[in-house]
C-alpha cells in the first residue's frame, strides 16, 4: 500500500477506488436498464417499437447492457466495457433525439456517455495485446 508522509491513501490509489466505485454503480444501473428490454416490458416494447429497427434490437440492447455491466466488473475488461456502453450511449442519444422525438431526454445518455469515455480512458491499460516472442 502506497502512502504519503501524513499516513493517508496516496490519490493514485483513492482514485482507483473511486473509479471501482463508479464502475460498480454503473454496473448496477446497466442491469436495471437491462431487465425491462429482455422481459419485455410493456414501455421498452413501445420504445423499440417507435425506434422502428424492430424487437429483435430490444434483446440485442438489454443483452448488450447486461454484457457491459458484467464487464465493468472484471478488471481485464472494465475498459472494454466501459467503450463499448459508451458506445451504447451515443445510439441512444440519436434514438432518444430523431426517432423518439426526445431531445431534453437525451441529456442523460450523454452524460452517462461522457462518464463512462472517462473510465475507459482511465482503465486504458487494462486492455493490453501482448506480443508473443
Amino acid at each position: 500500500m502506497t502512502t504519503s508522509t501524513s499516513g493517508t491513501a496516496a490519490p493514485g490509489r483513492a482514485l482507483n477506488i473511486g473509479i471501482w466505485v463508479l464502475q460498480v454503480l454503473l454496473a448496477a444501473f446497466f442491469v436495471f436498464a437491462s431487465v425491462p428490454k429482455l422481459l419485455g416490458d410493456p414501455t421498452a416494447v413501445q420504445m423499440f417499437d417507435l425506434i422502428g429497427f424492430g424487437q429483435w434490437f430490444r434483446y440485442f440492447t438489454g443483452a448488450v447492457e447486461l454484457l457491459g455491466a458484467i464487464g465493468l466488473l472484471i478488471p481485464r475488461l472494465c475498459g472494454l466495457a466501459a467503450a463499448g456502453l459508451a458506445l451504447v450511449m451515443v445510439g441512444a442519444v440519436f434514438a432518444q433525439i430523431f426517432p423518439l422525438g426526445a431531445p431534453a431526454v437525451a441529456l442523460s445518455p450523454l452524460v452517462l456517455c461522457v462518464i463512462l469515455l472517462l473510465i475507459a480512458w482511465a482503465r486504458r491499460d487494462t486492455v493490453r495485446v501482448r506480443a508473443q516472442s
